[in-house]
């Protein structure tokens, strides 16, 4: 993806702004030439596209403290003429602000839509995040976690059940007991960068419960670290909307979900830093003697004091329970 330079705002900074006008500077000039970073007098942050004659307008006010609006404009130092323009009216966002012009800067390279119609789109994204609160860093165990059950939706589900079923039966974001879930067949993902074998965590007495009237399978993925790896939670979120992209409804709703699990594209380049290589990746069924404990474990409840248990497993000589490995068949 292409990124917006930081010191840009400060370089307009130094120019001088008054009334009206706005200072601008081509914000990627190696990238496209038509997409301009500016500043206007009362220190607001703007991204301009020059229209052509023909190019549709676009005006939305329905993002808190994002402004989008089709303006005629003199801009020193660019042309005259009618300008989309993107403000951000509220500096928390900021950093967002940033990676919206680079993903719009990206739409604008490929040429594929109107430059209208591309800020409806990452608008449509962002529409996500923009009103909740800064997101804190996801720590490296939460990045792993929900790179595997992102893996899942995109390489597992999808092409087996659709692209909206699939983010439907995500259900882990909402608080599910299981990461996915629908009727007569629920699954938790795990994953583990344990040089070991397959062993993972499981947080609580009640995690490896099957569903009332149905069936619970273990996805376990095994991941290693590796600076020539391409797998990283960025790559596996644009891996995700990729996927989903005939559909806005699913494109909608996936957006909403991530966000729900903490992710927030404002520190994608923080996260596609952490790069791996997948070792292993396959489904349990969790029945028979599948290593777990469940409340039929302590038959009179839980000892006194005793509030929480967690618990690793190690699914490593337990190859008679797998149901696939790798990819297909398995029936969804």
């Amino acid at each position: 993806m292409i990124t917006v330079p930081n010191d840009i705002w400060g370089k307009l900074a130094t120019g001088r702004v008054h009334g009206e006008t706005l200072w601008a500077k081509r914000a990627v000039p190696n990238e496209t030439e038509r997409l301009l970073a500016a500043l206007d007098s009362d220190g607001r942050r703007h991204f301009l596209v020059l229209l052509t004659d023909g190019e549709p307008s676009l005006d939305d006010t329905q993002s808190r403290g994002l402004r989008v609006a089709t303006r005629d404009l003199a801009v020193p130092g660019h042309a005259l003429g009618r300008y989309l323009d993107v403000s951000c009216h509220d500096p928390s966002g900021h950093d967002a602000f940033q990676v919206i012009g680079g993903e719009l800067a990206d739409r604008l390279v490929l040429n594929e839509d109107s430059p209208a119609a591309s800020m409806a789109k990452v608008l449509a994204k962002w529409r996500r995040f923009w009103g909740q609160q800064p997101r804190d860093l996801l720590t490296r165990h939460e990045q792993i976690g929900l790179l595997a059950e992102l893996w899942f939706l995109s390489v597992w589900l999808v092409p087996r059940v659709g692209a909206a079923s699939a983010v439907e039966r995500w259900r882990g974001p909402l608080g599910a007991r299981h990461d996915f879930e629908w009727p007569r067949r629920s699954i938790e993902v795990k994953a583990t960068t344990s040089t070991r074998g397959l062993i993972h965590r499981i947080n609580g007495i009640d995690q490896l419960v099957p569903p009332q009237d149905g069936t619970l399978l273990l996805f376990s993925l095994r991941l290693r670290e590796e600076g020539g790896a391409t797998n990283s939670l960025t790559s596996i979120v644009r891996a995700c909307e990729v996927a989903l992209a005939d559909s806005d409804e699913a494109l909608s709703l996936f957006a909403s979900r991530v966000a729900a699990a903490g992710y927030s594209p404002t520190h994608d380049e923080e996260y596609s830093r952490a790069c791996y290589r997948v070792v292993e990746e396959a489904l349990f069924s969790v029945q028979g003697d599948f290593p777990r404990v469940t409340p039929v474990s302590f038959p009179g409840g839980l000892p006194p004091g005793v509030e929480h248990v967690e618990y690793d497993i190690n699914l490593t000589g337990f190859d008679r329970l797998r149901v696939q490995e790798g990819g297909p068949p398995w029936t969804a």
